[in-house]
This record gives structure tokens, sequence and C-alpha cells, in this order.
């Protein structure tokens, strides 16, 4: 098997990197020029503006017209979301909070000094409460010798069973304490949900540890809160992630909510970005993937979690006074040259550093009440500078507030520098990796015609005969995340939990939100192509059709049917046949799929 692995391996390694390629230049368009036959018309538009199809769906897009589907794609508000996605992200609590009940639910190591020291309330609710207390011992243990030995003393299995006998029969105790996997499910499932908090409350660390396989969704997400609080809101998030990419029926939208969260990155374990980034996304991000690109600008450039990330809510004008201050504070540019490099121009849009300086300046002030609290966006004028700016040629006069940004962001969103540059981007992402200038320039006019519509430019690109053309047809490679959804959608499989399909793009070098640079992660071929990566994208697949993705299942009856909707190479089907040699009649089937969705083939789209 190892020997077929490597086998597999070296023939992506051959095979993809053509995808890769820039083609000369006088010959660059001629495959954009050739254009696609019906069947592959469908098969690229469901591939390319979804995240793959699932069983059936090509045949319901054949049936409803590739036409009409992608309008209704660009119209996600028109059709309701699937039932099943509502009931997996239900569990998910901190999805709907705002940034200061995150602090005060899952508190960051200053407020739980806070809380330790009186400062701060506790919170009401039992499970948070205990949750909090669980935090404050583990504070007081890291200061303390007396902590130290009261987190390392043994359990005192008598009082946990005493406790829990408040709650239960002494034979569901026993079956809590050595009961299969099926009994203890089947015992969870049969209690109130305030006995099922009262039985997490009495339970020791181990046992509410030992717990988490067996859980579902709801008490798995419990038992975390009593046991790593302080991941609740990144396993959320992660969480949210993937089950909207793998069961949402608006999947273009989910598309594009990734493609702008990497325009405007922010790292999620940067400080305080830890409790703002779920509303960034929630509330800056997936509201606006098809508006106005100024309403988009507007919001990432307000967003708390932006502030904090590229420092500008330190960002003050120069001659104010930091007078008993215990750090100087001053202009800062980082969010001014993010701003114009990767948000809006790009980074041979026309501007120069002293462009950088005067939109820094116009931004100071832009800053945010009690950000380690969970604070707001807020204007303060008192910091900011009032001086005359000149931004791109454009005077902004003297004497002026929180409106010189906003004008920046009115400057920017007009210009033709920027309609080419996202114009550019969205073609990358959704036709090719050197996409046609012509393409390119019919986009951008779009863009500037309509005021920056997104919707109305991704209308422009989708009805391109670029797009549907044999330079696009099967001409990106799937980044770690687009595969391994992709892998879970064309095998029909059950995601009960996603944590460990996050492990997993942990490892193929794609850790959701964890992008440390504010250029997001990249969707050209050639980042994502290395001998290591492809080997773990078949690791993947292997373990995720042999049943060894934990809370992942795949139905039996999905095996030995059809996983690819395009024609495997010779040397595909060759090394697969190879790889099934020797394999016994009930191990092929499982195999076989593993090897499909880790082929060549599948890694394009």
């Amino acid at each position: 098997m190892k020997r077929a692995l490597v086998s597999f391996v070296a023939v992506m390694l051959a095979v993809l990197p053509a995808a890769t390629k820039k083609p000369e230049a006088a010959a660059s368009d001629q495959p954009f020029r050739t254009a696609l036959s019906k069947e592959q018309r469908l098969t690229h538009a469901v591939e390319r503006l979804s995240f793959g199809a699932r069983p059936g769906d090509l045949d319901r897009v054949r049936q409803l017209g590739v036409d009409r589907w992608i309008d209704d794609q660009l119209h996600p508000e028109r059709f309701a979301e699937n039932p099943i996605l509502d009931e997996k992200l239900k569990p998910l609590v901190s999805l709907t909070m705002d940034s200061a009940t995150l602090v005060k639910n899952f508190p960051p190591q200053q407020v739980i000094k806070a809380m330790y020291e009186g400062g701060v309330p506790l919170p009401t609710d039992p499970l948070l409460k205990a949750s909090v207390e669980l935090q404050i011992e583990r504070y007081q243990a890291r200061k303390s010798e007396d902590g130290k030995q009261k987190m390392a003393a043994k359990v005192d299995q008598k009082a946990v069973d005493e406790a829990l006998l408040v709650v239960l029969e002494p034979k569901q105790v026993a079956t809590l304490r050595g009961g299969t996997a099926d009994e203890k499910r089947a015992l969870l499932k049969s209690l109130e949900p305030a006995q099922v908090d009262q039985v997490l409350l009495a339970l020791s660390q181990p046992m509410r540890r030992g717990l988490m396989p067996v859980a579902s969704p709801e008490i798995r997400h419990k038992l975390m809160l009593l046991t790593a609080p302080q991941q609740i809101i990144p396993f959320d998030l992660n969480e949210a992630k993937l089950m909207r990419a793998i069961y949402s029926n608006r999947q273009l939208a989910e598309l594009m909510a990734d493609f702008w969260y990497n325009h405007f990155n922010v790292f999620l374990d940067k400080g305080a970005d830890r409790t703002m980034v779920t509303s960034y996304e929630r509330e800056a991000i997936r509201p606006n993937v098809f508006g106005k690109f100024r309403d988009l600008l507007q919001a990432t450039a307000q967003s708390p979690a932006m502030l904090f990330y590229l420092d500008n809510w330190e960002s003050v004008a120069a001659d104010t006074g930091n007078q008993g201050a215990k750090r100087k504070r001053g202009l800062n540019e980082n969010y001014a040259r993010e701003l114009l490099e990767l948000h809006t121009l790009g980074v041979d849009g026309g501007y120069t550093q002293q462009d950088i300086i005067e939109v820094a300046r116009c931004f100071t002030g832009w800053t945010i009440r009690a950000p380690r609290q969970g604070g707001d966006f807020f204007y303060n004028d008192r910091v900011h500078d009032k001086g005359a700016k000149v931004v791109l040629g454009v005077t902004i006069a003297a004497g002026g507030g929180k409106e010189d940004a906003e004008k920046v962001l009115d400057i920017l969103a007009k210009h033709p520098s920027t309609a080419r540059f996202i114009s550019r981007k969205l073609a990358m992402r959704f036709v090719a990796d050197d996409p046609p200038l012509a393409l390119i320039d019919r986009m951008a006019k779009t863009f500037e015609a309509t005021g920056g519509d997104i919707r109305e430019v991704m209308k422009s690109m989708i009805g391109s005969p670029e797009f549907y053309s044999q330079g696009a047809f099967r001409a990106k490679i799937k980044t770690p995340f687009e595969m391994t959804v992709s892998a879970v959608r064309a095998m029909d499989a059950n995601v009960d939990s996603a944590a460990v399909i996050a492990q997993r793009l942990n490892d193929l070098g794609e850790p959701l939100y964890r992008k440390i640079e504010p250029t997001g992660y990249p969707s050209k071929n050639s980042e994502w192509m290395n001998s290591s990566a492809l080997l773990g994208r078949m690791n993947f697949a292997l373990a995720l059709t042999q049943g060894k993705i934990a809370g992942v299942s795949v139905p039996p009856d999905r095996f030995g049917k059809p996983v690819l909707s395009v024609p495997l190479s010779t040397t595909t089907k060759d090394t697969i046949a190879k790889a099934l040699e020797g394999q016994t009649e009930q191990q092929q089937p499982a195999l076989a799929a593993g090897l499909l969705l880790g082929s060549p083939e599948f890694q394009r789209r």
C-alpha cells in the first residue's frame, strides 16, 4: 500500500504541474477562444461555482438548466437554506454572540485575572460559571504552589459518584464509568437537558474528556466548555465554515465568503481578534459578498477586527500628546498600506509611499472602545489629524473628521485600478491563474459602470466565453480547503463533527482563519504544489473512505458508484489497478474510492 501511495503521488506531481504553467504570450488566449461542449459547460459550472458536486447535483442542475441554477446561486436570498445545515449550526452558540459577550463567556487571560481578583463578576449561567471557574483554577495553579497541588490532586471518585447519584440511578452511574460507547451514547440521549447539565457539572475532567467521542454535537459543545473553554470560539468558527461549505444550498455565496475573507484577511490568533473575528465574518463579510464593493470596503475598514489586526486602532495624529503614556503612540501606516496594496488598487495601482502616509493620516481616530473587552468601533476626534491631505491627487481639506477616511474609501472604490485589481483577482479565482486581458477589461468596465456591484461583475465573468472555454476547463487546482470539502461532498458523507477535518487542514497548510499575513490564502495553483502536500491529500482521501476521520461517515451504498464527472487518464487507471492488486473484495471499494479522491483528476476543478 505504501508503495502504491508513493506511485500515485509521483503521478500527481507529473500530471498536475501542467495546470500551473503559463502559456506563451503568442498563444496564451487561444484555449480561451475554444468553447466547451454542452456537457462540459454543465460540469464546469457546478465544479467552479460550488465546492464540488454531491451525488445527484449534476442531474438536478441539468433538469433546472445551468443558466437558471447560476442565476439562483447569484441570488441566494431567493431560496431556503438546507435545514440539515441549520441543525448542524445550532449547537455552535458562539456564532451569534457579539464580541463583548464572547469576552464575558470565554474570557481571555486578562479578564480571567480580573475575575480572579474580584474586579469582574462571574457569569450567572451554571455551565458558563463552571467554565470560568475552571479557568480561574488554572490561572491560580500557575500563580501559586497551592493551586498547582490542587490541580494535580487525584480525582475523588467517591465524591464524583455521590454528586452523580443526585441526578442518576446507580446503574446509570455505572454505565457512565464503564459502559460501552453505545451504552453511554444511549444514556446521554435519554436524559432531559437539565439532567445533562447537572451530570456534566458533576463529572470529573477525565470523565468529561472520555465522553467527547460518544456525545451528540450539543453535549460535545458543553463538554468542551468544561474542558477547553478558550477553544470554543475557534472550534465554532472552523465547524461552521466547514459545515456551510459541505451542506449549504447557497454554494456560490459560501465560495464568495471564503474569497472575500481571504481578500480582507484577519488573523484569528492576534490578541483581541480572538473574540472579534466571529462578528467580523458575520457582519462585515457575509452580508456583503454580492453587494457593492464600497459597502464591503466600509464594513471591513470599520470592523474592530481589522482595526486591531492592522493596528489602526492605535494610530493617532503625529502631534497628539502622549504625556505620561507608557508607550508612545503616533501615526501607524499598516492598515493604509494594505488598504492600497491588497484591498483596492493592487501593488501596481499607481500609489506612492506619500499616498500611504496621507491615507494613514485620514484614518487617525478610527479606533476601538476597550478592545480587550470586546469593544466596538468608534471615532475619536481628539486624536484625528486635522490637516489637509492629498490622496491620489485629490485634496481633502483641512478641518475634517471621520469623513476624511470615508472620502478615501470613495476615491479607492471608484478608482480604475481598483476595478481592474478586483476583477483580475476574481477571474484568477474562478477562471484561471492567468485570465485573458480581454475578460479582465470587460469585468472592470462592469465594475465601473455599476459602481462596484459585485453581483454584476460576477455575471459579466460567468457569462463570458472565456469562462466556458477550454482555457478555463479543469485549469485550477483545489486548495486544501476545497479538496477536503469536495471529497466529503462527493462521498455524500455525514459530518457529525468537522473538528478532525479542520485538524487535517492544519497539516495541509491551510489552517482556517489562521493565515498570519494580510495576503490571505492564495488561489494560484503553484502555491499548493509539493510532494508532501499531495501525499497529505491522498492520506486524507483514504482516511475518509476507510472510516478513519472521526465524526465523518460515508454511507456504505456510496462505494462502487461514480465519484468523478470526468474521464480518468490511462495512467491514473493503471495506477489504481496496481494499488488494488492483492486487496480483498471487501477492501477494494473503499480503497478505490480513496484513490479516486486522491487522483490528479480530482485535484482539479
